[in-house]
């Protein structure tokens, strides 16, 4: 049984990342110098591409839920694009995770064994947030239902908070991930990763 202190709900209200422990290679390959490494090109880019996705993707589902809120966008619109969004937020994070814990994970974690515990708790974000995807989904679901009856302002206003609240969690599960996976393949390569 992992800490307390690593739940994701728990690093995302204390805004703490892993323990130095758990991401030993940082120090040696510092966000900063990532892009100019010559193993970022690639699988590394990719995979930051793909988080930056799930970011932007997000905020737009944000900025849209607060422009129904505030009346800017009308029920058709707002529907059409939640259902369009949301669908491909929740997917898309769905498949990426599969990936990560079938594929990328076990073999990344062959590459250095002092990140195995590292790699347990991504692998348990990723089952946590299976179950906030599905809050996700029955909350958005549920503003697509009332449409504009005299509810649909307040199922917009709590999946307006549902959305805040994993936003937190997600950024905190992706920033924790990519401190422990981009350096390891920056220091062992991408070879038989793809």
């Amino acid at each position: 049984m992992m800490d307390h202190e690593f739940l994701l709900e728990t690093r995302a209200q204390a805004q703490a990342s892993l323990p130095d422990a758990l991401r030993v290679l940082l120090a040696d390959y510092p966000r900063l110098g990532w892009d100019s490494h010559p193993e970022f090109s690639g699988l590394v880019s990719f995979w930051l591409e793909r988080h930056l996705g799930f970011r932007k993707l997000l905020a737009q589902l944000q900025r849209d839920a607060q422009e129904r809120l505030d009346r800017d966008m009308s029920a058709q619109s707002y529907a059409h694009r939640l259902s369009h969004m949301g669908g491909s937020l929740v997917s898309g994070l769905h498949g990426h995770h599969q990936i990560e814990d079938h594929h990328y994970f076990p073999r990344l974690k062959a590459l250095d064994g002092r990140l195995e515990r590292g790699f347990d708790i991504l692998e348990r974000d990723h089952a946590a947030m299976d179950g906030m995807l599905a809050r996700f989904s029955e909350a958005a679901n549920l503003v697509l239902t009332t449409g504009q009856d005299a509810d649909a302002r307040e199922h917009t206003a709590r999946f307006s908070q549902e959305l805040a609240t994993f936003g937190e969690l997600l950024d905190r599960h992706l920033i924790d991930e990519e401190e422990i996976i981009v350096p390891v393949i920056l220091n062992n390569g991408a070879a038989g990763l793809s």
